[in-house]
């Protein structure tokens, strides 16, 4: 089979050779042989100097779908995904200028509005309590008000206990 194999790089390289001979100057070649569930069969030839990006901006422009599945896409969503989640927490930045610091900038950016809400929240919280401790205080109010009131408190503690610090 090693045999074979190294025959075939051989052929399928003087092939790339007369083919490359005949295309327009800067222009690139690359051949992709794959077969459907053995990864390991996979061959890849390409001209010196082809750069991996372009085939696949290639690819994308001649009708590559960004809806296909694929392993590629998977381990870069699941990055993507990753970085939030990281600047959510605020650890574990990316290097200066890689491309994951847009979606660790997406994650610091809501976790900071979540600790707004959940600030102005708090705050919302307490005035409406004091609000209760008055009433209290002074009787005479409409008991519709403080029940409900006591029931926003209820759903205010609710939401406030999911992100308790």
């Amino acid at each position: 089979m090693a045999a074979i194999l190294e025959r075939f790089h051989q052929v399928a390289n003087d092939a790339l050779v007369k083919i490359s001979e005949q295309l327009w100057p800067g222009a690139k070649i690359a051949l992709v042989i794959y077969t459907h569930g053995k990864p390991g069969e996979d061959i890849v030839l390409k001209d010196q100097g082809l750069v991996d990006d372009e085939v696949v901006s290639t690819l994308r422009r001649r009708g590559l779908s960004i809806d296909g599945d694929n392993a590629y896409k998977r381990d870069l969503l699941d990055s993507a995904v990753g970085a939030m989640a990281f600047g959510v927490q605020n650890r574990n930045p990316p290097p200066a200028g890689h491309w994951g610091q847009r979606f660790w900038d997406i994650g610091r950016e809501e976790r900071a509005s979540c600790e707004e809400l959940v600030a102005a929240l708090k705050l919302t919280r307490e005035n409406l309590r004091a609000c209760q401790a008055t009433i209290h205080l002074c009787g005479g109010f409409d008991p519709a008000y403080v029940n409900d009131a006591q029931a926003a408190m209820k759903i205010a503690d609710a939401a406030l206990s999911k992100f308790a610090n």
